[in-house]
């Protein structure tokens, strides 16, 4: 559990409350977009430099920021925030035969968060950012993985997740090392939302995008 007051960083505290101050009532902040340097730094670990009023605050505007975009995950980085955590959230529901086994992923902020994968199997489907506008491209990734995570009173937590929630966790984690999702993805299937809502969205497995644009699954 993180030790309050203890380790507040009195200079971050008040960055952080300014920047909320400029959101408005709404809360709802920019998302900065690949070339900005937070993007590509190691965020520092979270213990406790914000008053715990101003994390729950924060938390609740990276919420509403996710949702407004829209998107299902946002990490501090993309806020501009150099500190090890996110938002995630999804709860969309595709066929129960739909390949990438979307599933109920509840509202969680997760804090200091780490995956390790369990067993082998990996998937290949279309993935996008939201500092990353407007594009999405193929990235393989782990089809199973032990997730865990703090909570925003500091509490540990464990959880195996699969298909699309591990997506998920795994893409807003890799941002807090400095990686964005299209440093591994198959560059040949980069498309524009459009050209992929027009050629590509009736095929969840990219097969026909494989064979058209010239990538390997």
């Amino acid at each position: 559990m993180f030790t309050r007051n203890a380790n507040v960083d009195a200079e971050l505290n008040r960055e952080v409350e300014r920047m909320l101050a400029q959101a408005g009532e709404d809360l709802i902040v920019p998302i900065v977009q690949l070339g900005e340097p937070v993007l590509r730094q190691e965020a520092v670990e979270y213990r406790g430099q914000l008053k715990r009023k101003t994390l729950l605050k924060l938390i609740e505007s990276m919420r509403r920021t996710m949702l407004d975009a829209p998107g299902v995950g946002l990490a501090a980085p993309q806020i501009g925030l150099g500190l090890a955590f996110a938002v995630i959230e999804d709860h969309q529901r595709d066929s129960e035969d739909d390949p990438r086994e979307i599933a109920e992923l509840p509202f969680r902020a997760i804090i200091n968060p780490h995956y390790e994968p369990i067993g082998d199997k990996k998937a290949s489907f279309y993935e996008g950012c939201l500092s990353f506008s407007g594009y999405q491209a193929v990235r393989e990734r782990w089809l199973d993985v032990q997730a865990s995570w703090e909570d925003e009173t500091g509490k540990r937590h464990e959880e195996r997740l699969h298909g699309w929630p591990a997506r998920i966790f795994q893409h807003e984690t890799d941002h807090l090392r400095g990686e964005v999702y299209i440093d591994q993805a198959q560059t040949r299937s980069l498309s524009s939302d459009d050209n992929l809502g027009e050629y590509w969205a009736y095929d969840p497995v990219p097969t026909q995008a494989a064979k058209e644009l010239g990538f390997e699954l």
